[in-house]
């Protein structure tokens, strides 16, 4: 007769933290299917390759941002055109960033993020690219001068917040509300130390206020004093002056 603990050993099988049981127990072992030539690549694509694919991203990261000086992120549209009155703004404003103490940190692509980097750059100062994998290829613009791209977003949006002390947020799309309403969130729920969050240009960010106030306000999904999580201007120099000052370089 089997007893219960050689029962237990038959239908039950360890690889490290994993427990397989009954029809869910694998043949082999972890080194063998490690050493084995054979079979398909399949396992690239799996979840557990994935993590160390994250892992990787956070390493590479993290060491290529550490010895930073404070820094501001700035957020906008790729769809700015250069020359545009935007366009110079973010000019503006990346230059004043720099001139003030500060590295500027963008997502590394075109139209507002160029714009950016370029004052950065053309000021001596150190100009951030935070590059992303997407469908249709961009790639770093020519104005970044320490690049890093990451395969996933999440990753990315750590190191904007980690290594910023505050955000200047200029007109821009879907990719930039995500980024705004991120920190907002982050900031509201305490989960990083208050740092600024500025946007630039009222009549674009008007609407958006509006309804903030109109509606989450009015119908008690935020509270009065949460819209006092970030400020809008239309004057660079006040931009740089309120996300500098509150930032402490």
């Amino acid at each position: 007769m089997v007893s219960s603990e050689e029962m237990r050993a038959l239908r039950e099988q360890r690889r490290g933290p994993v427990v397989r049981r009954q029809s869910q127990m694998q043949a082999g072992t972890t080194d063998q299917h490690l050493l084995d030539t054979r079979g398909t690549a399949d396992w690239v694509h799996e979840d557990p390759f994935r993590v160390l694919r994250i892992q990787s991203e956070f390493v590479e990261g993290f060491g290529a941002l550490a010895e930073l000086p404070p820094a501001i992120s700035v957020f906008g549209s790729a769809r700015t055109r250069p020359g545009s009155t935007e366009y110079e703004a973010g000019v503006a404003i990346g230059r004043g960033l720099v001139e003030a103490g500060f590295a500027v940190i963008t997502g590394g692509g075109p139209g507002a993020m160029e714009a950016a980097n370029r004052g950065a750059m053309e000021a001596g100062g150190v100009s951030v690219g935070l590059g992303i994998e997407l469908p249709f290829e961009q790639g770093l613009n020519p104005y970044v001068n320490l690049g890093v791209d990451f395969r996933y977003f999440f990753v990315r949006k750590t190191m904007f917040v980690k290594y910023a002390s505050g955000f200047v947020v200029l007109p821009g799309g879907l990719g930039t509300l995500d980024e705004l309403f991120e920190a907002l969130t982050l900031v509201q729920t305490k989960k990083v130390t208050r740092f600024p969050i500025v946007l630039f240009g009222s009549a674009y960010w008007q609407g958006l206020v509006d309804w903030l106030k109109g509606t989450l306000v009015s119908e008690g999904k935020v509270g009065l004093h949460d819209l006092e999580l970030f400020h809008v201007t239309d004057d660079v120099d006040e931009a740089v002056t309120l996300v500098t000052k509150e930032a402490g370089a």
